[in-house]
């Protein structure tokens, strides 16, 4: 699970069969300061209606969207879990 951004949604005139009816966002990776790290961004399937500029928790595990999809035709392997509204680090 990584902590992130959404930068966007993702449009397209083909999709997949099994994910015609789901969102896709495009998340990058912050650290818990709220910059951005490494270099790629992310496509993320969405049920929580997270958008641009949310901070999110994405699971990238194929069985967790396996299990809410109910099925493994969808080929994608990170999901968005939870949309973060406030967190705090103590050390």
């Amino acid at each position: 699970m990584f902590l992130g951004k959404v930068k966007g949604n993702i449009v397209s005139t083909q999709k997949n069969s099994y994910l015609k009816s789901h969102k896709l966002l495009l998340v990058h990776p912050t650290d818990l300061k709220g910059n951005f790290i490494d270099k790629e961004d992310v496509i993320a399937i969405d049920f929580l209606d997270a958008g641009i500029g949310d901070t999110v928790l994405v699971a990238q595990e194929g069985d967790a969207v396996e299990q809410i999809l109910g099925h493994a035709n969808a080929p994608i392997n990170s999901i968005i879990v939870a949309v973060v509204d406030d967190y705090e680090v103590t050390e």
